[in-house]
């Protein structure tokens, strides 16, 4: 199970961070990631990082903004997000996947097999 928390209403430039803790069979998790859906639209990929460790992948709209990072002794994913706009205003979901290749389809929502719930973010002008 995935439980994602940390969302809530911040002002254009400001910082948020989630969390995501996993329960279960944490051990055979591959790759976790961050995705978001703002009203109207589709889901889509913010991040993503393999559970052992190592190499992060990120969306081009959140480069350099956003930060992924995964303890796994805690089992505990974050989403460190600094310099919001607007348009991050979404239900941010984690998931997490036990397949060894799903870095290579790390961007695609239906590579995932968990999904935690929503939890929203709001940033005002």
């Amino acid at each position: 199970q995935l439980q994602a928390s940390g969302g809530g209403l911040v002002q254009a430039g400001g910082s948020l961070n989630l969390s995501c803790a996993a329960s279960g069979r944490t051990l055979s998790i591959s790759g976790m990631g961050w995705f978001r859906q703002a009203p109207g639209k589709e889901r889509e990929f913010v991040a993503a990082g393999w559970w052992s460790g190592g190499a992060k992948y990120y969306a081009d709209s959140v480069k350099g903004r956003f930060t992924i990072s995964i303890d796994n002794a805690k089992n505990m994913l974050y989403l460190q997000m600094n310099s919001l706009k607007p348009e991050d205003t979404a239900a941010y979901y984690c998931a997490a996947d036990k397949s060894r290749n799903w870095v290579y389809r790390r961007g695609q929502r239906n590579t995932y097999d968990y999904w935690g719930q929503g939890t929203l973010v709001t940033v005002s002008s």
